[in-house]
């Protein structure tokens, strides 16, 4: 939950910052000066963030996050994604959410605090036009609106509120996947990366269990599709015995997992493509991806002991999961790791997405 919120914990960053002389706005200081916010941000504020670092300030983010999406249904992103809205829609931001209009005409309502047009370095009132890529902020206890007045392109990150029937997010058309579900936004980057395809042309099956296949396929598109004979691509088929057909999706994946030792088949010979991965095999075979990539191994504190059903975790997969859990890559489910039961396509999507936040 460290970078839950990143709008929140930027005022620690802020606390160290260096006024310079040029005037805020300009093109020598184009970012919101420490002394301009302060007159938006309370000092208080961010001494309690400072002093309560750690533990106390991990469950205050967690239960404002649990506020923001269970009881009042904002969506959250930790990085700006792409939205585009029909005239007459809306988008509700808070505190540290931002928004980016890139077309179109849509304007702003502030309904308490106050909104910063970043590339201004100055407050934008309530009822202003947004201005074309300039990028909007909302302060600490804010609630603005943005409508749109035509057919609109932007984007927006923090918690966030679409409202309006023709309200989506461009890239793709799924329609089993709605932006206030949990796993929005990773479906939003696993797809519009190129690291999932539809089950069709407008589904995403995100509660499908995810099958070794299409696991390790994710991880091939991950490091780029290496050709053959590019980094140990060398299009063998691993040695196993059900995977000989070059046509079959997964075929490229699983040689290039088995060259670079990501992947391990069964004593039978097999690999088992469409079987479901369990999470332990999936913590097991990024921790081979990640140790391949060069990427840290380190694991981070002792916050796998605190899962009741660590005594779970297959020997083989112990010191993965240890890592994974370390990361916040694999986070659990209800409390608990559940290492034995398979994941599905939205699980495994948000894997992929915290990993790539979290190791690179």
């Amino acid at each position: 939950m460290k970078k839950l919120i990143a709008a929140v914990l930027v005022l620690l960053t802020l606390t160290f910052m260096v006024t310079v002389s040029a005037s805020t706005g300009s093109i020598e200081n184009p970012l919101i000066t420490l002394s301009y916010l302060d007159g938006a941000f309370s000092n208080a504020l961010k001494t309690d963030i400072a002093s309560t670092l750690g533990n106390a300030s991990d469950r205050a983010l967690s239960r404002l996050d649990e506020i923001y999406r269970t009881y009042v249904g904002y969506s959250f992103t930790s990085r700006f994604i792409n939205i585009s809205l029909t005239a007459g829609d809306t988008v509700l931001l808070s505190s540290g959410g931002s928004f980016i209009l890139l077309a179109g005409s849509a304007s702003l309502t502030v309904a308490s605090g106050s909104v910063i047009d970043v590339a201004a370095g100055a407050e934008a009132p309530s009822g202003s036009a947004l201005i074309q890529y300039h990028r909007y902020f909302c302060t600490e206890n804010t609630n603005a609106t943005v409508t749109a007045g035509s057919a609109v392109t932007g984007q927006v990150d923090g918690y966030y509120l679409m409202d309006g029937g023709g309200a989506n997010v461009p890239g793709y058309v799924f329609t089993d996947v709605s932006e206030r579900d949990w796993f929005f936004a990773a479906v939003d980057y696993v797809y519009n990366n190129g690291l999932f395809a539809g089950t069709t042309a407008n589904t995403f099956s995100p509660a499908t269990p995810m099958t070794r296949g299409m696991f390790v396929t994710v991880l091939y598109r991950l490091d780029g599709r290496p050709a053959p004979g590019a980094d140990g691509a060398d299009g063998a088929d691993g040695g196993f015995s059900d995977v000989t057909d070059s046509s079959m999706y997964y075929y490229d994946g699983v040689a290039w997992a088995s060259a670079n030792n990501i992947v391990n088949g069964y004593t039978d010979g097999t690999f088992k493509p469409d079987r479901s991965v369990s999470r332990e095999e999936m913590a097991a075979i990024m921790h081979r991806y990640a140790s391949y990539k060069g990427r840290n191994m380190q694991t981070q504190g002792d916050t796998f002991d605190s899962f009741p059903d660590g005594d779970e975790v297959s020997s083989y997969a112990v010191a993965a999961m240890r890592w994974a859990v370390s990361w916040e890559i694999i986070r659990g489910s209800n409390g608990r790791l559940l290492p034995r039961n398979t994941a599905t396509r939205a699980e495994v999507a948000q894997i992929i997405f915290n990993y790539c936040e979290q190791i690179g």
